[in-house]
């Protein structure tokens, strides 16, 4: 028998309003911070109630949990598409340093970096974010050392590297730094990174 259209499962409904309230959460990290980013304010934006929050996420460091591990997989999917057009080899490197920076300096690396500040004095948050920040870095290191044609203590120290130095512009750009400034940066990085390879 086919179901009548628009009728959702208990389990599709359980996932749309899960995944509203942590879309929700990404987008008050973003818009309004940590500090800011209430679960009154999560709630009205995912147009769900509070008592109905509750049967997914206890409380808001829950919630916050829950947001930094539907990130991470929001970000493991952007990088895995990125890959796919990559280059081979030594070419692959300027591509590369762009995949990572723009990884790592959308709206996405804005609600990380608003989690990382909060979990300095939050440690149930830091417990939480560690592990998948972790898997997220080691999951995009293999997929550059698998397009990357050099050893992969070689690899791995590129790609730290750059990761360390797209942060910091990222972080750069959140404080309004010049824009100029920070791409005169990545092509200079991605010439000493090129040399490097070929060294």
């Amino acid at each position: 028998m086919v179901e009548p259209r628009g009728h959702r499962t208990q389990a599709q409904r359980r996932e749309q309003t899960r995944t509203a309230l942590l879309d929700a959460t990404i987008d008050c990290l973003v818009e309004l911070g940590y500090a800011r980013t209430s679960m009154q304010e999560i709630c009205s934006r995912a147009g769900v109630s509070k008592g109905a929050a509750q049967h997914h996420f206890a409380d808001k460091a829950e919630l916050m949990a829950a947001a930094v591990e539907h990130l991470t997989t929001k970000r493991m999917a952007a990088l895995a598409e990125s890959l796919e057009s990559l280059p081979r080899g030594v070419d692959a490197i300027p591509a590369a340093v762009d995949m990572l920076w723009a990884g790592y300096s959308g709206a996405l690396a804005t609600a990380s970096t608003e989690l990382w500040i909060a979990a300095r004095t939050d440690s149930a948050l830091r417990a939480a974010i560690r592990p998948v920040d972790r898997a997220l870095g080691r999951t995009a290191l293999e997929s550059v050392q698998s397009v990357v044609d050099l050893p992969p203590e070689r690899v791995e120290k590129l790609f730290w590297l750059t990761v360390n130095l797209t942060r910091g512009l990222a972080l750069d750009a959140e404080l309004g730094g010049a824009p100029a400034r920070r791409k005169q940066l990545l092509e200079e990085w991605k010439r000493i990174a090129v040399r490097d390879s070929e060294g």
